[in-house]
């Protein structure tokens, strides 16, 4: 071992001296500056120093091997270690460079983000002052200003803007509120741009702004500009709602049940082929009806084997849902008015299989003369109305009705409902109900004339049976209703995506009908009685003033012609006979002044008697008495009807001619 260590310590003397040039000629074509010609230079120059290395030799192997590139590897390094070396220096500067750079990255992105953020809260800030200015600075429009707008078109942004701002003073009307100005102003306004922006009447837009506050009342409006969803009822008699939504799905109807509250219902969003005339349809499998028809026969509630009747039935859509439900047992009379409208009536009914109705023909008001009185279980009566609760099906509604309109289907429904009470049995076992619907929103045709039934029958308001839907007005302004009314149900398409709809069930609880002296008279009740009061009043006014006469002048006459002392109003004398009878007639007192024609009728009578023959005097004394028993007859008739003698002046000349009688019989017979 220890002459290797001296082979190895005497071997780097050689190739030290060596290897130094060596290294070099290495090192120097890594520089960039250096060309081929000097590269190619240099390995030649390399080689030569190889071959003369070969030649010199060494006496011992180890020495030519530390001629090996491996050795010069082992002691001082390879080329691809300097190169490595080099390679880490360079790599740990440009390290270095890159890792200062992604900090100036990342410190830059971060001022970046900064300044958009603050950018963005200044914006946000500003949009905020602008909406408070002008907010604050919101003004109502003056008259000159609504005279130019009036010659200009309809600015309809600012319109929109206008009724937004005035919707949100009125909903914080103490704080936002413009100085001078009240709320009536506000209101004016509001239902002046509501008329010009959605195209409403000026009496329905003030209906709707009595009845909703106005955030509610923009939503209200806004819903009725949108179509609302088409919906299906199934036909149990001839499916299940299952197996219909199954075969519609397969068709390419998109499709839901419609809600928790109906088990026949499916509400479509969108269809590829024609809901109306898929074969399901024209099998009698559904009916296209929409959601808020079918709340009225739910709240009837049909049981089996009843007699039913509908008194406004066309097209049919509750006509057969009743029938559904009752299973085609017992009867349904389906009324229609419109004999046009007959047609599709029948259709359906034929197309749905229904085969226990009877159509017919007639004013609803003269059913009860013709299907009679208390012999029907239940009664639908689906009224008809001014339509206010499906204006997104018919937009005419926004202008064609008026206050007369109104009025005149609130005295139709009044007179419908009053016959649908008649027709019900109120001993009915199972019956006795009557339903009450409409399509309107209006508090004339719903509460009032529930109310009004209230008072001219023997009936009550029950329960809906309805888990939905808000309660009936029980006061509206200066109505006040009967408390009862709470049991009603309201629908508003913005609340129930439903059109608007009211429905009541009453309870007939006898067949008698309560006195007038009960119920309260209607308005133009109410105007007759004040006008017959008055005209009773004057009447009166004018007897006490003519009784009043009466008895001065007949004071008077007394103390002028003091009466004579008469023996039973009889003498022999003829002329005293007379004279006796007219004093009769002066101390006799009426309740009141009788007509010109019956004093006339009794002077002339009173001139004409003293005119007859004389007769004998045997008989002088029964004439006489006759004479008196006539008069007093024609004093206690005309007692009994003294309020009405100026009413009826004809049937009391009558009954005096009747009571006259006796007494030209007794002188027939004389």
């Amino acid at each position: 071992m220890a002459p290797l260590t001296k082979k190895k310590t005497s071997k780097p003397q050689k190739p030290i001296a060596k290897k130094n040039p060596k290294n070099s000629k290495v090192k120097t074509p890594k520089d960039d500056s250096t060309s081929e010609s000097e590269q190619e230079e240099i390995l030649q120059q390399q080689h030569e120093n190889d071959v003369v290395d070969d030649d010199s030799g060494s006496d011992s192997d180890l020495s030519s091997d530390g001629d090996d590139p491996l050795v010069d590897d082992f002691l001082q390094g390879s080329d691809d270690d300097e190169e490595k070396a080099s390679g880490l220096d360079s790599g740990s500067g440009s390290d270095l460079d890159s890792d200062s750079d992604d900090e100036d990255i990342e410190t830059k992105s971060r001022a970046i983000d900064e300044e958009r953020e603050r950018e963005k809260e200044d914006a946000d800030a500003e949009m905020q002052l602008n909406i408070k200015e002008e907010s604050d600075e919101f003004r109502l429009p003056t008259s000159e200003e609504l005279e130019e707008e009036a010659l200009r078109p309809p600015d309809i942004a600012n319109l929109k803007r206008r009724i937004e701002e005035i919707v949100r003073i009125l909903s914080n009307f103490k704080t936002l509120r413009q100085e001078g100005s009240a709320r009536k102003d506000y209101i004016e306004q509001l239902k002046k741009d509501i008329s010009s922006y959605y195209g409403y009447n000026e009496f329905l837009i003030g209906a709707l702004v009595e009845m909703f506050p106005v955030v509610e009342l923009i939503q209200l409006i806004e819903a009725f500009e949108k179509p609302r969803p088409m919906c299906l009822r199934t036909n149990t008699l001839k499916t299940r709602r299952r197996d219909l939504a199954d075969v519609l799905i397969n068709r390419g109807v998109n499709l839901d049940p419609l809600s928790k509250w109906s088990k026949v219902g499916l509400v479509v969003y969108d269809s590829q082929v024609p809901i109306g005339a898929t074969p399901e349809y024209m099998a009698g499998f559904y009916m296209l009806q929409s959601a808020s028809s079918f709340l009225p026969v739910m709240a009837l509630a049909p049981q089996e084997k009843e007699r039913v009747v509908d008194m406004a039935a066309a097209p049919g859509g509750k006509t057969t849902y009743i029938a559904a439900l009752m299973k085609n047992t017992g009867i349904i009379f389906a009324n229609e008015i419109k004999a046009p409208r007959l047609k599709s009536l029948t259709a359906n009914l034929h197309r749905l299989g229904v085969s226990n109705t009877v159509v017919c023909n007639y004013d609803g008001k003269e059913l009860p003369k013709v299907l009679g009185q208390n012999t029907v279980d239940r009664v639908l009566l689906d009224a008809p109305c001014s339509g206010t609760g499906v204006i997104s099906k018919d937009e005419s509604v926004k202008t064609s009705k008026d206050l007369e309109d109104i009025q005149k289907c609130a005295q139709l429904q009044k007179e419908l409902i009053l016959a649908a009470i008649d027709m019900v049995d109120a001993n009915s076992k199972s019956g006795g109900y009557i339903v009450y619907s409409t399509c309107s929103i209006m508090v004339a045709e719903n509460e009032a004339v529930i109310d009004y039934a209230l008072k001219k029958r023997d009936v009550k308001l029950v329960p809906c049976g309805l888990d939905f839907g808000r309660p009936g007005f029980t006061k509206f302004r200066e109505l006040r209703f009967h408390p009862s009314l709470e049991k009603t149900r309201r629908f508003y398409p913005h609340v129930h995506n439903m059109d608007g709809f009211f429905v009541a069930k009453l309870k007939k609880m006898s067949s008698s009908k309560p006195s007038s002296k009960l119920s309260e008279p209607s308005e133009k009740e109410e105007e007759e009685t004040e006008l017959v009061e008055e005209e009773e009043k004057r009447i009166n006014d004018l007897k006490e003033n003519d009784n009043e006469t009466s008895e001065s002048k007949s004071k008077k006459e007394k103390r002028r012609n003091p009466p004579s002392k008469l023996s039973n109003g009889i003498k022999e004398n003829g002329k005293e006979s007379s004279d006796s009878k007219y004093k009769v007639e002066k101390k006799r007192k009426f309740p009141s002044k009788p007509s010109n024609d019956v004093k006339e009728n009794s002077k002339e009578s009173s001139k004409r008697e003293p005119q007859k023959k004389k007769k004998k005097s045997q008989h002088k004394e029964e004439i006489s008495k006759a004479r008196l028993n006539v008069f007093s007859c024609f004093d206690i008739s005309f007692w009994d009807h003294s309020n009405a003698v100026e009413k009826n002046i004809s049937s009391y000349l009558i009954n005096i001619h009747a009571l006259s009688m006796p007494y030209f019989e007794n002188l027939r017979f004389l």
